[in-house]
């Protein structure tokens, strides 16, 4: 019997896959996979986070520049050897952090439509797909 598309990985260049946000929650959930955030700590704090997630930012605010210690976050992360689940506001930062964990020799894939999902007509996120979209684990300070 063949599972829905959204309960697979789908093949992605430089990285493990992609995966849909009902899929990552499901690896997470069967204690096998690790759920990286890689929002910036200001989007996590304002936003709103996913429960248990580790945080690892791409990038750092202001000024959205590199952070100079992803490398050794997002290795301490797999430290264990289970898989990753990255995550970012849309799902476009968490590809280049895939890459980047992949050529650290880890195995990472990249959570389609992020924790907001895209931007609709009026330029709102949250109405278009994402992790909240889909009414997954998430708190707000």
């Amino acid at each position: 019997m063949n599972q829905p598309a959204s309960l697979q990985p789908s093949p992605a260049q430089g990285y493990a896959g992609d995966v849909s946000p009902q899929l990552a929650w499901a690896w997470v959930q069967s204690g096998d996979t690790i759920l990286v955030d890689v929002r910036t700590d200001a989007e996590r704090e304002w936003v709103g986070q996913v429960p248990g997630a580790i945080a690892v930012p791409w990038k750092q605010w202001p000024g959205m520049v590199m952070n100079a210690t992803f490398d050794a976050g997002i290795t301490q992360a797999a430290a264990d050897g289970r898989k990753l689940v990255l995550l970012c506001r849309s799902g476009v930062r968490s590809i280049a952090a895939a890459k980047r964990a992949t050529e650290l020799g880890l195995e990472a894939y990249n959570i389609l439509e992020g924790f907001e999902g895209d931007a609709d007509a009026d330029a709102h996120r949250g109405r278009k797909g994402g992790w909240r979209f889909h009414g997954l684990p998430w708190r707000q300070n």
